[in-house]
């Protein structure tokens, strides 16, 4: 959900929201003041408007020129876009890469001057509209600015556009960079980062083309591109649970028999009430169709791309089928370039999840919404961070380089990603409905709500029995959760402690992570989705204490203590091999949770004093054996990729709190 109504769902908040919408939540958010509208460029720009023999119509840039982005606009005449449906195809020129094909608004890149052309098919509300056209694309001649990317929004929605960067390492900004706009509605926009301004869509009465131009200097020259974002139109949000607008979504598999289900149940800012569980039943409940199968019948998704990675995934990436099998306890899944982070709710019996961890190509990842996290200032008060990465072979397996920096990725390069994401979101899926409960559900329940406030009400979750069989204890350290997960303000006495009194209370206590600390449920989600990363793919995950400096980096903070693996944990009186093998057990019970868990490699401990950059190279009882390894490899015959740190990783930061 985007953010729940905090009256008619205050009994819900606390017990089912996967983060990001309770009003504990909302109450403590820091009130910005709203970022300054921007100005009008002296020159507005003019689209063309080329008709047709229908009623559809295409708005075109002025020009077209090759290695620059560019979009086209698909309409029909006097005529909303709203519960209309787009099918692009290119018909002719060079193979372009074009990932909006179900969008109003077609954005791609031409690779040479030429002619191409494309044909987009409009159908719904009683029309069905074909109409091709024909683009010259004219060679670059000097220098220029590309602007990424054009794309369709709702109104209410977040929006983002980025500057290329110049060079093969993308390490040359464009310089004396501005901003203004050509056409279209006032718009409010933040340009802290003036390489990525964003902003929130407008309300507008119609489909309203925005056109805003960048401006920079570049090899001496003063070079200027254009960006167009079409807001559209929608119904008036009347949903108690969305009422925030959402990005448009469309069934991945167009005969899916729970499309309208999908349309209605999952992601919609008219949802009024819960779907009962004849309409959407969990995918464990079905059995007509084949496993992947009945997956691909329950994706929502923004771009076509993001279902066909998905589907790539759950091919090449799932051997064992824990994916397959794991989803059965949900509803449905949404990929949308709108969601950030990803979260599970119960309310839907869906999971959302950020395409960050699904893209391969750098058009797709084009295509991503990079508005902050709300939850990004969260504890920025406290002395201390607990940083977190995925790591095989004394390397980081996150393949996540920086935005500016346009490269593909293999599926491989992808896997420990999404896998781990996966892992994580579908154990709170499983935590709530485990396959032993699938026949309950349908006799006793008519919405998963009602069925999850009875399970845990009589404490029957696997995260209740965890708690109650082997808790954690550092009041401590649910203190300080609360304040980096919540947003509540630290206390004195939180705002004084050292990272040394932090590795007491952390390292004392049974959990493997700082999330943990948030709720329970979360705590469950953490052990599960470590226990599996290492059991699965031989990738164990670091935890650590550091110091908090100011524009913190991984080679910046300093470690107090961390540990590598600490899932493997089986020093006497540790509860945490207890506590992850009975998750284990109940989530996934083919799998002998305890001889799984006896397997593990046990934890490695970091080097305190040395940074956490440095820590990434540890061997058992010693020092680092060889240089620090910056570049991202995922085994040792695996080619190595350029050379850069990822991005530093807090706990808590992938999820919202369940």
């Amino acid at each position: 959900m985007r953010k729940l109504n905090t009256l008619t769902l205050a009994s819900v908040l606390t017990l089912v929201a996967c983060g990001g919408g309770s009003s504990d939540e909302d109450s403590i958010l820091p009130i910005d003041p709203p970022p300054p509208s921007l100005t009008r460029c002296e020159q507005q720009t003019q689209l063309n408007i080329q008709s047709t023999s229908s009623a559809l119509e295409f708005v075109t840039e002025q020009t077209y020129k090759a290695n620059q982005s560019a979009a086209i606009v698909a309409r029909v005449t006097n005529t909303d876009s709203r519960g209309l449906t787009f099918k692009w195809q290119q018909t002719a020129g060079q193979s372009l890469i074009i990932k909006s094909v179900k969008s109003p608004i077609l954005a791609f890149e031409f690779a040479d001057a030429g002619i191409y052309s494309f044909s987009v098919e409009i159908a719904g509300n009683g029309i069905l509209l074909e109409e091709t056209i024909d683009i010259t694309v004219s060679p670059t001649t000097n220098e220029q600015l590309n602007i990424r990317s054009d794309h369709q929004v709702v109104e209410g929605n977040n929006v983002s556009v980025r500057v290329d960067r110049v060079g093969i390492n993308a390490d040359e900004a464009p310089s004396d960079l501005s901003w203004c706009i050509a056409s279209g509605p006032e718009l409010n926009i933040d340009t802290t980062n003036i390489e990525r301004p964003q902003f929130i869509a407008p309300n507008v009465d119609s489909d309203t083309i925005a056109v805003l131009r960048a401006t920079a200097n570049m090899a001496s020259e003063q070079v200027s591109d254009e960006v167009v974002i079409l807001i559209t139109n929608e119904a008036t949000i009347t949903s108690p649970y969305f009422d925030e607008a959402v990005a448009r979504t469309f069934p991945f598999k167009e005969q899916s028999p729970y499309r309208e289900a999908l349309n209605r149940c999952v992601y919609s800012n008219q949802l009024m009430a819960p779907c009962q569980i004849q309409e959407l039943p969990l995918l464990g409940q079905t059995t007509a169709l084949s496993s992947k199968d009945k997956i691909m019948d329950r994706l929502l998704v923004s771009h076509q791309w993001m279902g066909e990675n998905f589907e790539t995934f759950l091919d090449q990436m799932d051997p064992n089928s824990d994916f397959a099998q794991l989803l059965q306890s949900v509803t449905a899944i949404v990929i949308s370039y709108d969601v950030r982070p990803s979260f599970y709710w119960v309310v839907t019996g869906a999971i959302y999840l950020d395409p960050t961890d699904l893209w391969l190509l750098a058009e797709e990842r084009d295509v991503i919404n990079e508005a902050a996290d709300f939850r990004s200032s969260f504890g920025n008060q406290l002395g201390f961070i607990m940083p977190w990465r995925y790591v095989k072979n004394n390397a980081y397996v996150s393949y996540t380089s920086p935005r500016q920096i346009r490269t593909e990725r293999s599926i491989e390069q992808m896997s420990p990603d999404l896998s781990s994401l996966l892992y994580h979101e579908l154990a709170h899926a499983n935590d709530f409905f485990p396959s032993s409960i699938y026949a309950d559900i349908a006799v006793n329940s008519q919405t998963l709500l009602e069925h999850y406030n009875r399970r845990t009400s009589a404490g029957e979750l696997i995260s209740d029995q965890v708690s109650a069989r082997y808790p954690l204890n550092s009041e401590e350290m649910f203190s300080l959760g609360n304040v980096s997960f919540r947003g509540e303000t630290a206390t004195s006495i939180q705002q004084g402690y050292l990272p040394s009194d932090v590795t007491q209370f952390f390292s004392s206590d049974h959990a493997t992570d700082y999330y943990a600390y948030s709720t329970s449920r979360e705590d469950t989600a953490m052990l599960f989705e470590e226990a599996m990363m290492s059991h699965r793919l031989g990738i164990q995950r670091d935890v650590g204490v550091t110091d908090n400096p100011e524009n913190a980096t991984a080679d910046s903070i300093i470690v107090d203590w961390g540990q590598r693996g600490r899932i493997g944990e089986n020093s006497s009186g540790s509860l945490i091999p207890l506590r992850a093998a009975f998750v284990l057990n109940e989530m996934l019970p083919n799998l002998n949770g305890t001889q799984v868990i006896a397997a593990l490699p046990e934890p490695i401990e970091m080097n305190a004093g040395q940074s956490w950059l440095e820590n990434l190279t540890i061997t058992p009882n010693s020092s680092p054996k060889s240089p620090v390894m910056s570049v991202v490899q995922l085994s040792e015959n695996q080619e190595a990729q350029p050379s850069y740190v990822p991005e530093l990783r807090v706990s808590g930061d992938r999820h919202k709190i369940n």
